[in-house]
């Protein structure tokens, strides 16, 4: 698949203080990609670099298979900043000038409000907006020219439950209609609901880069019971497929070492006399596998 984003050592220093250490990851086209990591774990310095606000100490990064210039970045779309309008004009007006500023047609403006649902507010003063809608008319902003990439740092800072969960809904749409994104965040729960990849950074370090459900060799576990939880628990440890059986007062947690489907596990407990009440397959969370890695490459 066609790379839209390709970094290669890229590193940078402040002094004594290295933000970015050696980093190297692709983008592919129509993907989300997470930059996840904790705060001062270099995501934002990078996002900088990639956007040319910040010089790089060393290193180097192609948007669409070409250096970085001023037309490559006309194809990229980026909110890496608080939302910053004139807060007594109205949401319309507003991205009118922005339209001025990008050379596009004020025709795309009411296009952009419909997908991030502020179309019924385009009248009102930007200062009237609560976070999230001012969260998500920059992202209408940064969409007004269509761009082939779009890139997000940590947008759902602050927002309550309910902005994030819009946010969220609008990333996916934007998403499903072939935009790249780039997401910065320090929320795992964020990046394992809206991303297909993942780039985990520590101390400006790359601790793992590919896709979310490849992060770890885990192959999931299956929860189960059954009426005698003794006689399901012995069968189970006799199935090779299995590592580890785990037991608590409702059901098993059957941990895979290879990969099994609930069809055949449930054929292969039924022929053993067991019939099970409850069967359902599950995969490791993020949350989980980031502590794996982590732990494992410290």
């Amino acid at each position: 698949m066609e790379n839209v984003l390709e970094i290669r050592n890229l590193t940078k220093r402040f002094g004594k203080l290295t933000a970015v250490d050696d980093l190297s990851f692709s983008v592919e086209k129509g993907n989300v990609y997470g930059l996840l990591g904790p705060n001062g774990s270099g995501k934002s310095t990078t996002l900088g670099m990639i956007l040319n606000v910040i010089n790089p100490t060393k290193g180097e990064w192609r948007w669409f298979g070409k250096e970085a210039s001023v037309s490559s970045l006309k194809k990229i779309g980026a909110i890496i900043e608080h939302p910053n309008f004139y807060p007594y004009l109205s949401a319309q007006k507003n991205l009118e000038v922005t339209a001025e500023i990008k050379g596009v047609p004020y025709s795309n403006i009411d296009e952009k409000l419909k997908i991030v649902d502020l179309y019924d507010r385009k009248k009102d003063k930007f200062g009237s907006y609560s976070l999230g809608m001012k969260q998500r008319l920059a992202i209408a902003a940064a969409m007004l020219n269509d761009p082939e990439v779009l890139i997000l740092d940590e947008p759902t800072n602050g927002l309550d439950p309910q902005g994030i969960i819009k946010i969220r809904e609008i990333i996916q749409k934007i998403a499903a209609d072939g935009t790249t994104i780039i997401l910065a965040s320090h929320l795992l729960d964020e990046v394992e609901k809206v991303c297909s990849h993942v780039v985990i950074l520590e101390k400006g370090k790359t601790l793992y880069s590919g896709p979310v459900d490849e992060m770890t060799h885990s192959f999931g576990y299956f929860e189960l019971e059954s009426a005698d939880h003794q006689k399901l628990k012995t069968a189970l440890s006799e199935i090779s497929a299995f590592d580890k059986i785990q037991e608590n007062d409702k059901w098993l947690k059957a941990l895979l070492r290879e990969d099994l489907d609930a069809e055949t596990l449930n054929r292969m407990l039924f022929e053993k006399g067991i019939v099970l009440s409850h069967l359902v397959k599950r995969k490791e969370s993020l949350e989980n596998q980031f502590l794996q890695i982590t732990q494992k490459l410290n």
